[in-house]
């Protein structure tokens, strides 16, 4: 069902992102690109050479540990229809719950869902 990783989101504390870039793009020598211009504060953006992948580095609050942080991976899929097939899957996860169930899902089709993005 997944074809790839567009990009993942990592989180820092506030304060640090411009450490934090100077360390993704001095030391580890990634190429930083530019994020919407509402958010040039509190993220930064970084290609991983020419593989269509990305870090995203987020200093938007929350503790490290916090479930609902903004640090996540965003997954390539091959369609629209397979991103549905997979939310069921997640949707279904959640909620019979137990080992490994997802904290939050959105339901297939709800305000979330993800129904109105578009898939690349």
């Amino acid at each position: 069902m997944l074809t790839g990783i567009a990009h993942i989101n990592l989180t820092v504390p506030p304060g640090t992102l411009s450490a934090a870039a100077a360390f993704y793009s001095s030391t580890l020598g990634m190429t930083r690109v530019p994020v919407p211009a509402a958010q040039k504060d509190t993220l930064a953006w970084f290609n991983i050479a020419d593989s269509g992948q990305q870090v995203h580095i987020s200093s938007a609050g929350g503790a490290a540990n916090d479930p609902k942080a903004a640090r996540h991976p965003c997954f390539k899929v091959a369609s629209a229809e397979t991103l549905q097939e997979l939310q069921g899957r997640i949707w279904e996860h959640f909620e019979k719950g137990g080992e490994g169930a997802p904290v939050q899902a959105d339901r297939v089709g709800g305000e979330n869902s993800g129904e109105f993005w578009s898939v690349s």
